[in-house]
This record gives C-alpha cells, structure tokens and sequence, in this order.
C-alpha cells in the first residue's frame, strides 16, 4: 500500500538519509562523571583515570556524556520551561523576534541542512553581545521577546552556566591532548559562543524526515541538553551504523567539532549526527555551541606534531570557514589535503 505523504516535498530526506523504523539505542557512548573536578578549574589536580576517561570518548566516539557537572537541576528544569513557553506562543508573537537578513538571532522556522528543511523551529541567543558587525556581515544583539516573563534572565543564567561547565571542558580535553590546561583559552578570548532552543513537532511522516539532517558542528565543543523524548542519533565510526543517545536524566552530551579535529591533526574527529522526530511527541533540546571569534587562527598545535605526524591542516580563519559554510551549505572546504565536509549547527 502507497504511504500517503502528509509532508511538504521540501522537508523529505533523499532516500539513502532517510532515518530507518528503528534506531538502536547506542551501546558504548561514554557516560563520565565530573564530580572528582573540585573547583571551578581543573589547573588544580585531576584524576588520571578522569583524563584517561575523555581521551578515550573522543578519541572512540567523539561523543560522551557528563553528569555531576555543576549545572543545577533547577536551572535545567526553569530553562525548559521557559523553552516550552515561548514555542507554545502564537506564530505572531514568535515572528516579533524572527531573525532577518541584519540579524541572526532570535527566531527561525525555516533551516537547511545538505539543502533539506529541517523539521523543527529554534531561538538563537549569542553568549556574548558585540557592537560592531561580524566579519561575516551580521549583527550580534540578541532579540529577547517580551513573553513568557522572565524569558531573558532564565537563559541569561542559563549561558553563563554551562559556557562555565564548557571550559572546564575545553581545559578536561586539552590534558587528554596532554597540553596545559588553559592552552586553547586563549582562542575565545573573543567567542562566538551560541546558544540555542531546539523544537521539534511531531511529524506525520518521520521516515522521511529528519529533525536535523547529518552534520557535524563546526566549532570546538557542543554541549548539549536534551529532554526524556531522545531523537540524537550519532553515526558510529566503526560501521557506519547510526545509534540513538539514549537520553539520562539531567546529563549532557557533549561533542567535539570541526575546531577540535584541525586543532588536535585528526586525533579527534568532528562527529556525524543527525535528528529524528517522530509522530507523537515533542521534542526540545538546548545546545550550547562553543565557538571562537570569525577572525581567529586555528591550526594543528605544534605539541602534537612532529615527523611520524606531520600537519594535515593549514593555518584557517574560523570566519572564513564559516562564510564557505554559510554560502553554499553543502561547499566542501579544502585545507591542505583535507575536506571538512559537513557543516551546521544541529
């Protein structure tokens, strides 16, 4: 019997993307407890087996999970609350703070990614706010809407939170790399850290959708929220199978990007995933993208290399990078004898 489509032609996946019935819950993907980090920075002592557990989830998967991370509950059940009412507003009051040409922050219904609409709606916040244009011609003000109340300040706390909770990170992953600590600090001394609120509806066809089509992010670290529904599905480097995220309560994932590939000469690999939906439920997700200034330098780290391993990478501009990305979707960006492929933030 024919399947009757009930979605715009838009949105469909070509059939070789298309998520299958069911998506096995991943078996292996690193769930790390970060009670042992004491202060609010880890140059202070840290366990071996803490550095020797994130050397491995990125070096394997790319991908791991963090409980025990400093972010209160309370803060993440007030963020997704908030969440829940600003997408449950009307259209109209939505479209009040919908980014434009000028600006791309705020509202949005309408992402690409490979050239696919993605089924779902979002609200851009940047971490922090610059007068003058980015070097990619947009502006960094964020629109805050006037409802639901208290809007502003929940992700306003919310942001500093968990950028808090993304360099404690930033410095756990750079001793995996054995390099000191604060050593990749200074590339965000001026970020372009975002976050986003993810809202993906139920889809009357979710075999030919997806929430977000396959990517992977561009910037050094994704940490991302999720609620009990799940839909992240990573792609496993050993067989090319994809493997749902089975969501834990009050942990987040985390993820290395594009940044952390040219950064460590490939010893981490950015990782493919994607979103699917479904026909029942809701789905809300907040990512958090740690990402530097469009005018930063990166380039493989000189401790990392040497004759057996010499540099893959060419010095890039991260805004240049970016612009490539932003003018074609699906350009591949040839640095050195390497294509970054995927680009989009999920």
């Amino acid at each position: 019997m024919e399947q009757t489509v009930q979605v715009d032609q838009a949105f469909i996946q070509p059939q070789e993307h298309r998520p299958r019935p069911f998506v096995s819950e991943a078996d292996g993907i690193p769930l790390i407890d970060l009670s042992p980090l004491s202060s609010d920075s880890v140059n202070t002592a840290v366990p071996e087996t803490l550095v020797a557990e994130v050397e491995a989830a990125c070096r394997d998967w790319g991908f791991f999970q963090v409980i025990n991370h400093g972010v209160s509950p309370e803060l993440l059940r007030k963020a997704e609350a908030a969440q829940r009412d600003f997408f449950a507003l009307p259209e109209e009051e939505k479209r009040k703070v919908r980014q434009d040409e000028q600006n791309a922050l705020g509202y949005y219904e309408s992402e690409l990614t490979k050239n696919v609409r993605d089924w779902k709606e979002v609200f851009d916040i940047i971490a922090h706010e610059q007068d003058e244009i980015d070097v990619v011609g947009l502006v960094l003000k964020n629109k805050w809407p006037q409802v639901p109340l208290g809007f502003r300040e929940t992700f306003e706390e919310y942001t500093k939170s968990v950028e808090k909770l993304a360099f404690r990170l930033l410095e756990l992953i750079a001793l995996s790399l054995n390099l000191p600590p604060n050593k990749l600090n200074i590339f965000f001394e001026e970020a372009n850290s975002l976050l986003r609120l993810n809202h993906y509806p139920p889809c009357p066809n979710p075999d030919l959708v997806l929430g977000v089509g396959r990517h992977k992010d561009p910037g050094a670290l994704t940490v991302l929220y999720q609620d009990s529904t799940g839909g992240l599905d990573v792609k496993r480097r050993s067989d090319g199978e994809w493997f749902r995220v089975k969501p834990t309560p009050d942990a987040f994932i985390v993820n290395v990007g594009d940044v952390f590939q040219v950064w460590s000469n490939d010893k981490y690999e950015s990782a493919e995933h994607r979103v699917s939906v479904n026909s029942e439920k809701d789905r809300f997700s907040i990512p958090f993208f740690l990402q530097p200034a469009s005018r930063t330098k990166v380039w493989p780290m000189e401790e990392l290399i040497d004759d057996k391993n010499p540099p893959r990478y060419k010095e890039l501009n991260y805004g240049e990078f970016i612009s490539a990305r932003k003018d074609g979707n699906f350009k591949k960006l040839e640095v050195e004898n390497i294509q970054i492929t995927h680009f989009s933030r999920a």
